[in-house]
């Protein structure tokens, strides 16, 4: 099947909550921080990271699918897509030590866990799980499986004491340690294998008619899963140090229902909507923009507004740099295929 125009809208969704989640948090004045408007806003700042690790996810079993399809083996599809993993985590150190030179934030800011680093780790296991199935069910159980695991081990992550010998930066990798990280395996690790047990899912739909059916099947089981774990965080607690907003295993729930849900919201938008649009843009080029706009929103750059905003004028700013970064996208591609003319 052709590139899937719902997914890359989806992404393009990402990168929009994502430059808000981050100008909303560097550019708001202190005074605002404590309005209801703010806190709900940042809340839906938060949804932008699941949706690039689910989505990374998901991507894993489609690019595994087309290459069996193109004829590779089952070990050079999966040697492949660990690789992809290990590159990205790659770009996660470069894009670490980019962060330590232009902020100067020296051998800590270098240690840091980003969302990069989850992300290339976790692709990696996903990959290493993809490839001890050889059946589409068997891969989909044990990814499903291995998020849940995740999520359920994460309260345990956080309370133990079984982990405090390890070296900061390496435990900022498990679980969050002030200064070095905002992201941890647990659970956000649990994102990227789930979005590949739906990936191997979407990748087995070979026609529209089966892609439309899938779509229908995710459209009921996304909001059931959210239901179920709204119920389940009204239950009594299994464990004994939680918190819902954090390490919860039925937030992780509720979250990926609402992942899942998005898909076929996702489908119907761009099938009523046709044509190439700035969303999807935005998402092919989420990468650069996620490189290039964290410097501008945290760094010397943007200094003098730095909390120094009113809530409505940040988000104002916000749609005024979005509108920017869109342009450099565009600059980005006219450039590139400026570059392939000329080569070819």
């Amino acid at each position: 099947m052709s590139r899937r125009v719902y997914l890359d809208w989806l992404r393009g969704i990402a990168v929009l909550i994502m430059i808000e989640a981050h100008t909303l948090d560097s550019w708001t004045q202190t005074a605002d921080r404590a309005r209801s408007i703010y806190k709900w806003a940042i809340v839906v700042g938060g949804f932008g990271a699941p949706i690039f690790l689910f989505l990374a996810g998901v991507a894993i079993p489609l690019a595994a699918g087309s290459r069996l399809r193109k004829g590779l083996s089952d070990a050079e599809t999966a040697a492949l897509a660990r690789r992809r993993g290990w590159q990205v985590c790659g770009l996660a150190l470069l894009f670490r030590l980019q962060a330590a030179l232009l902020g100067g934030g020296g051998l800590q800011s270098l240690l840091k866990v980003d969302i990069l680093n989850i992300m290339g780790l976790s692709m990696l296991a996903a990959a290493v799980i993809w490839g001890l199935g050889r059946r589409t069910l068997w891969r989909a159980v044990l990814l499903a499986a291995a998020a849940a695991a995740v999520a359920m081990l994460t309260p345990l992550i956080r309370s133990t004491s079984l982990l405090d010998w390890m070296p900061d930066p390496v435990e900022a990798y498990f679980r969050p340690i002030p200064g070095l990280t905002g992201f941890a395996l647990f659970p956000w690790g649990g994102f990227v294998l789930a979005g590949g047990a739906i990936g191997l899912w979407l990748d087995a739909a070979r026609t529209p008619r089966d892609e439309q059916r899938t779509i229908v099947a995710l459209a009921w089981l996304g909001p059931a899963l959210a239901a179920a774990g709204y119920a389940a965080a009204l239950l009594p607690p299994i464990y004994r140090e939680t918190s819902f907003w954090t390490s919860s295993p039925t937030f992780f729930l509720v979250r990926l229902g609402l992942l899942i849900a998005a898909i076929p919201i996702g489908y119907a938008w761009t099938r009523v909507a046709r044509g190439r649009s700035p969303l999807q843009e935005l998402g092919i080029a989420s990468l650069f923009v996620y490189w290039i706009h964290v410097e501008m929103v945290y760094g010397v750059l943007s200094s003098p507004i730095h909390r120094g905003l009113t809530f409505e004028q940040a988000l104002i700013a916000f749609a005024v740099f979005s509108v920017f970064l869109y342009g450099l996208v565009k600059l980005k591609d006219r450039l590139l295929s400026a570059r392939r003319r000329t080569s070819g």
